[in-house]
């Protein structure tokens, strides 16, 4: 293929829908990719193919992306158990694998070139920016990062552009950005970025409080060296696990947070994220772990899980560290065995039952209740462990 060949990584959104007339009038002829790593359905999916075919791709290609990424990032994210800052459960990282996709078409059609949609002021630009960087020797061209030197209303631009040619806009899009994935989804612009409180409109999956079911939700989730394997009791691979819980607790309004944090670049970032099967499977796995591992793994492993966590959220997915620490979350999960119950009546949901033959209880003890040792065994233990303390409160008492 010619020199002028590019791989555009899409989605049918507004800011890669703007891509595509814009490369076209560069020079480029465009080929699309999708990689369909499972937030949308057959109608959406149908949508982004006659998006691309509307703005006149030179091609455009759907990849399956689902079973990479609960390979690649869902299994070490659960073994973690830590959302970036507390809080967000990392919802982008179906980035790395779009960029896996892009460079693979890249490949197909000899050429080096790869394009993408991220803003200048995002994080999602470092992380794409990286990871084409660890994987080969690419040009990456960013079309909107290009208009930013000239326009400040890049939204209010890219719409006008499109509808100056001929191609409408969805009037969801002309309000928020947002990205679906089989992780989640996530919401910003509008009122958000204002940081006023959400209209009626930002809302995705999760439904609001009044359209919570009357009845409790139970679901029962097995686990087998920290992955779930099964669910209600059925073996199914387990992207498709996640996106059965995500159409479960989505009904019950679980996993929905309004979330401001750091960014990569420094600025700070404010949205709204929905992410029920996530939501539900850091909670049944939190519950089976707390039970299996010894106190020391459990106090040591958060601090392993929050750098994991830092590395893939500022895009350094293909950094050596992360591949260490990823060999020690998988030793870690050598007895992660078991079963888990979880129950939800709405906004929230909790393990109520712990099923695994590697919890550690003692044969003759049980807390709070009953003890296989005696009360002068407990006296010296509290004397010799509290010893450094209570010195100083002597030494130092007036």
């Amino acid at each position: 293929m010619s020199g002028k060949t590019i791989v555009l990584a899409f989605s049918g959104g507004l800011d890669t829908s703007f891509c595509v007339p814009y490369l076209q009038e560069c020079g480029w002829a465009v080929h699309t990719v999708f990689a369909d790593t499972g937030g949308v359905d057959d109608a959406e999916r149908a949508f982004i193919e006659a998006r691309a075919a509307e703005l006149g791709v030179a091609s455009h290609v759907t990849v399956d992306g689902g079973p990479a990424l609960w390979n690649d990032f869902v299994k070490p994210f659960i073994w973690a158990g830590e959302g970036y800052q507390g809080q967000y459960p990392l919802l982008v990282s179906d980035r790395y694998l779009i960029v896996d996709a892009a460079l693979q078409r890249c490949r197909e059609l000899a050429t080096n070139v790869v394009a993408h949609g991220c803003t200048g002021m995002g994080n999602d630009q470092v992380r794409f920016d990286l990871a084409v960087k660890a994987l080969g020797d690419y040009e990456i061209i960013a079309p909107i990062r290009e208009i930013q030197k000239e326009h400040t209303q890049t939204r209010a631009y890219e719409q006008k552009y499109l509808e100056d040619r001929g191609f409408g806009v969805r009037a969801k899009q002309q309000a928020y950005t947002i990205n679906e994935n089989l992780l989640g989804l996530t919401m910003s612009g509008g009122e958000i970025d204002r940081w006023e409180a959400p209209g009626e409109g930002a809302r995705g999956w999760c439904a609001p409080r009044a359209g919570w079911p009357p009845q409790p939700l139970r679901v029962t989730l097995k686990f087998q060296n920290g992955e779930a394997v099964a669910l209600d009791g059925k073996s199914i691979p387990g992207h498709q696990i996640l996106a059965k819980l995500n159409a479960l607790f989505a009904g019950y309004g679980v996993g929905r947070g309004l979330y401001t944090g750091d960014t990569t670049i420094g600025l700070k970032g404010r949205i709204i994220f929905e992410a029920p099967g996530l939501t539900a499977l850091l909670a049944a796995h939190r519950a089976l772990e707390e039970a299996v591992l010894t106190k020391q793994q459990n106090r040591f492993k958060p601090d392993v899980a929050r750098k994991w966590v830092e590395l893939v959220y500022e895009g350094f997915y293909h950094d050596p560290l992360k591949t260490d620490l990823e060999a020690f979350l998988a030793s870690s999960q050598a007895c992660v065995n078991g079963e888990v119950v979880l129950e939800t009546h709405g906004g929230s949901v909790g393990a109520v039952a712990v099923r695994s033959p590697h919890i550690l209880n003692a044969k003759g003890a049980t807390y709070a209740q009953s003890a296989d040792w005696g009360v002068a065994e407990a006296e010296g233990f509290i004397h010799l462990y509290g010893m450094s303390s209570t010195l100083w409160a002597e030494v130092n008492r007036k």
